[in-house]
Formats: C-alpha cells, sequence, structure tokens
C-alpha cells in the first residue's frame, strides 16, 4: 500500500529472507563490526522488539562470566517474561562485542549510548543501524523501522 505521493510501502513489511539474515550477517563479519553483529545476532535469536533490544542489560545475558545457551527478559509491551535460546554464534558475537566495550558490570546496558544524557542507545538509532543492515543486502525499503526485524522466523537450526 502506498501513502500519498511517497513511493514507499507503508504497513507491515515482509520478514527478512534466509539469505538477507546471512548477506547481513557476512558484511558484518567482514566489516568488523563488532558491536552490530552482537545486535544483529541478538534481534535475530530473541526475535524481541527494539525497545527491549536496546533495553538489555549485561545481566539479562550473562551469567557471571559465561553467556549461557538461554536468556529471559520481560517483555517492556506485555510485562510477561520471555525466553528465547542464545546460538552459538549469538553468544560469541556478544563475548566479543562485550570484552571490545569492557561491559563487565552486571548493571551495564549491552549498548550503552555515547551521549551522557542516555544510558543505552535510542530506539531511533537502533532503528537507524538497522535500516544501513538493511541497505547492505538490498533491502532498505522492505524493513519496517518500527520493528525492524519482525518475523525472523527461520529456525535457528538454519540460520
Amino acid at each position: 500500500m502506498k501513502h500519498g505521493t511517497r513511493a514507499s510501502c507503508v504497513g507491515q513489511k515482509p520478514p527478512l529472507k534466509l539469505k538477507d539474515i546471512w548477506a547481513i550477517r557476512i558484511h558484518l563479519q567482514n566489516a568488523h563490526a563488532v558491536r552490530d553483529l552482537a545486535m544483529f545476532n541478538l534481534a535475530i535469536d530473541s526475535k524481541q522488539r527494539g525497545c527491549d533490544l536496546v533495553n538489555l542489560r549485561v545481566r539479562d545475558i550473562c551469567h557471571g562470566a559465561q553467556i549461557p545457551s538461554r536468556a529471559m527478559i520481560i517483555q517492556r509491551k506485555t510485562q510477561r517474561p520471555v525466553q528465547f535460546e542464545l546460538t552459538e554464534p549469538t553468544g560469541s558475537a556478544v563475548a566479543a562485542w562485550m570484552e571490545k566495550a569492557h561491559l563487565r558490570g552486571a548493571d551495564q546496558y549491552l549498548f550503552p549510548s555515547r551521549v551522557k544524557c542516555s544510558p543505552h542507545i535510542s530506539t531511533r538509532q537502533y532503528a537507524r543501524i538497522v535500516h544501513h543492515w538493511a541497505e547492505a543486502a538490498g533491502r532498505a525499503g522492505l524493513i519496517s523501522l518500527q520493528n525492524p526485524l519482525d518475523a525472523a522466523d527461520q529456525s535457528h537450526a538454519d540460520l
């Protein structure tokens, strides 16, 4: 559906295809974008909304120095606990990001902001980051900025 004279699509966007997920992942690996790779892998594994992803703290993903294969968070919209599986590549990417960013404290945000007045990146900044990922995969106009990685429903075995 088109809105007014703009040529962009509005409404719910189709989910990323497996080839798009891999294209983005390979692009981030080749670019050595440690934070973005950790964020992308977490987004795919958790299938959480951007507001929940940017609010993740170290304690939500780590237990001591280890990253377990499962994590649980309280979803902001529903206020219900949601458990998700963390694949080995996600665990490795998150561990690399935490090492690079010197994230040690359990109360630290997993994706801190560079802006002093904000403790973590904003959902708007997350949407811009996702848009850059989509451009790298040639899908920029097809990704919703409201819930950018919504419905990445492929099984983790395929990823």
